[in-house]
């Protein structure tokens, strides 16, 4: 299925582009989202028109996306959990534990920013945890896992 990229999307394309995707990925994330429009000859008039507008919605994003970034670099953020003596945590912190410390200290973080590539944390340290802000965009945050033993 060809659609039209309303926004830079990871791993498929730029603005603009005129990408071939697979039918569910168009009608199930990229349609409903408004991510991109099907590729039809009306549809693509119309883009030529919207392009410059879309491409100033893009330069925003970016802007506030490298200022939150600002923002953020070098923070760290506390998190207490059960932990047995050898620091292994009863349980585990995921990505909704991040969000709600980020929202202690004062700092607004939405849970599909946060990357956790190795699955969630699961013993007390210094974690180091990437944030993915926009598409070109990624802060490294510590994430102090503090164990409160039984």
């Amino acid at each position: 299925m060809q659609v039209i990229l309303l926004e830079k999307i990871d791993k498929v394309g730029l603005l603009g582009d005129l990408v071939d995707v697979k039918a569910g990925y168009a009608r199930n994330f990229l349609l409903p989202q408004g991510k991109a429009e099907m590729a039809t000859p009306d549809n693509l008039e119309a883009f030529k028109q919207r392009r410059a507008e879309l491409e100033k919605q893009q330069e925003e994003a970016l802007s506030e996306a490298n200022s939150r970034k600002a923002a953020l670099e070098g923070t760290t953020v506390s998190i207490t959990s059960r932990a047995g003596t050898e620091g292994k945590l009863f349980g585990s912190i995921g990505t909704e534990e991040i969000r709600a410390a980020f929202e202690t200290a004062g700092q607004t973080v939405e849970k599909k920013e946060i990357r956790l590539p190795e699955g969630p944390l699961r013993n007390v340290g210094e974690h180091p945890v990437t944030l993915h802000l926009h598409a070109d965009v990624d802060v490294e945050v510590i994430v102090n896992v503090v164990g409160e033993e039984v």
